[in-house]
């Protein structure tokens, strides 16, 4: 580890210490698994990772982020949250990831209040910062505390701490919600999620590693990672992608030809929306 990296892996663990005992907002992907796996470094029995057991988290995700924690004995509790019974949530316009996290930050915050824990924590890192994530400013409102970001820890340098500690997550592909995959403007219903997981499984299935299904109501928009996506035209696969997915529940399946990119959906937003209002 170079010196500098080592530097912010002592600063993120002087904070941790500093902010007690602690309640980190788990999901499974590599940021809130890296921060559960150093929270326990650093604390012990005094820090408990809470999982949401939401139908906005996709099973894979959910079961393989059970089984990390029980790989590391991390504390683990899960919980369930009600964001869909939020019409606020579910009519999904640009603010949908804040009434999500304000959904969990609250049940989270009595959970600290209730049993004594100093804080919460969530896998915030430097990249996100000024980025459009309504989530984080959820987060800001319920007093959150982000320790990697305040150590100065970026997405790479998350993984490449994961990969020194031996975390088999440390490459695990980007995981967000599946409401994200849900054109801005259409109603979340669990049909709808229910529907992008079942195509994504597919894919998955299929040997793909980087992939998202956008959901357009008959249309299922593919996007593959640039380097993946020469596997689509392999003998038979095309075929088979569009059979699994019309399947899954649509009706039309098109190839997105600028590959797998994150938070493509925003593109489609005003540019007005992409301002959050404090």
């Amino acid at each position: 580890m170079d010196q500098a990296l080592t530097l912010k892996r002592g600063t993120l663990e002087a904070e941790l210490k500093r902010l007690g005992r602690l309640i980190v907002a788990y999901s499974g992907g590599v940021d809130s698994a890296f921060l559960a796996y150093a929270a326990h470094q650093a604390l012990g029995g005094e820090m408990l990772a809470i999982i949401a057991d939401s139908p906005s988290l996709a099973r894979n995700q959910y079961e393989d982020a059970l089984r990390f924690a029980e790989e590391q004995r991390i504390p683990l509790r899960v919980i369930e949250t009600a964001e869909l019974d939020n019409p606020e949530y579910a009519r999904n316009d640009a603010r949908r990831c804040f009434h999500c996290k304000q959904e969990l930050f609250t049940v989270l915050d009595q959970i600290r209040v209730r049993e004594g824990y100093s804080a919460v924590a969530y896998g915030k890192n430097t990249d996100d910062i000024g980025d459009f994530r309504p989530g984080g400013q959820a987060a800001e409102l319920h007093g959150v505390a982000a320790p990697l970001a305040d150590a100065g820890i970026s997405k790479a340098e998350v993984r490449e701490l994961a990969r020194i500690a031996g975390l088999r997550v440390w490459d695990k592909p980007a995981s967000a919600c599946l409401a994200s995959r849900i054109e801005y403007g259409r109603e979340v219903t669990r049909e709808a999620l229910q529907a992008v997981e079942k195509a994504e499984d597919a894919l998955r299935h299929l040997g793909f590693r980087q992939f998202r299904v956008r959901h357009h109501g008959e249309i299922a928009r593919i996007e593959i990672a640039r380097e993946e996506m020469a596997g689509v035209f392999r003998d038979g696969v095309a075929s088979q992608i569009a059979r699994d997915v019309k399947k899954a529940g649509f009706q039309f399946v098109a190839l997105d030809l600028e590959g797998y990119r994150s938070g493509s959906m925003n593109t489609l937003l005003a540019a007005e929306s992409l301002v959050i209002k404090r």
